[in-house]
């Protein structure tokens, strides 16, 4: 970690979601390499497909690789397909393959960042907790991916009125992460310090063993 980071005054986890895109994710591998931060990308099952060899990269330099669902076509609780979380979830992971982390790291798709009992359909909960899943939600949401120019002092701003924050970013090729070298200075300044671990109130379920919180986040009974 570099000594910018020193004398911290709140703490800071980046996570990457719906790439690996060909155009933000190598911006985004190059700036984490010049700060010296390690982090997680979420990755989409069909994007995987199509660039993998960025997620290898991204695994190579230290990240940690996780699972996004596989057509991120909408949260997995509003949606009623027989067999659906097979296909999104474990066809995901099975992609993945040795780029997977041991925890089998998995975040739901939240439809604009909510969180709710929309994420997770019981078949999905139940697909997660058989199969030993960790799911990995979140506290901030600067919606970079609507605001390109302007998420950077929204998320100062949301790293500020909390402890630790767990914060989506997106890799995607809306030219956001342009920013994120900017981000990282000002976060730096105003006292932050990146880590890579998860805060545990935004991890309800580790290796498929749910918390009393995860409930809160599967539409129907568990």
């Amino acid at each position: 970690m570099s000594e910018r980071y020193s004398g911290a005054m709140f703490d800071i986890t980046l996570t990457f979601d719906n790439g690996p895109d060909p155009e933000a994710t190598p911006l985004v591998l190059d700036t984490l390499a010049r700060c010296e931060i390690q982090s997680t990308f979420f990755v989409i099952g069909k994007r995987l497909q199509a660039h993998r060899a960025l997620a290898e990269r991204a695994m190579a330099e230290g990240h940690w690789i996780g699972n996004h669902t596989y057509t991120h076509s909408g949260p997995l609780g509003v949606r009623k397909e027989e067999g659906l979380a097979e296909r999104e979830i474990g066809d995901t992971q099975g992609l993945l393959g040795s780029l997977a982390h041991p925890h089998r790291y998995f975040r739901p798709q939240g439809g604009g960042g909510k969180l709710g009992p929309h994420l997770l359909s019981a078949e999905a909960a139940d697909f997660l907790k058989r199969n030993h899943y960790t799911c990995v939600l979140w506290n901030a949401i600067p919606r970079d991916w609507d605001d390109p120019d302007g998420w950077v002092s929204r998320a100062l701003d949301q790293c500020a009125q909390q402890p630790w924050t767990l914060m989506v970013l997106h890799d995607i090729a809306s030219g956001a992460m342009r920013h994120l070298d900017r981000f990282l200075d000002l976060a730096a300044e105003r006292g932050g310090r990146l880590r890579r671990d998860f805060p545990p109130d935004c991890v309800p379920m580790t290796d498929g063993i749910a918390t009393g919180a995860f409930a809160r986040y599967v539409s129907g009974k568990l």
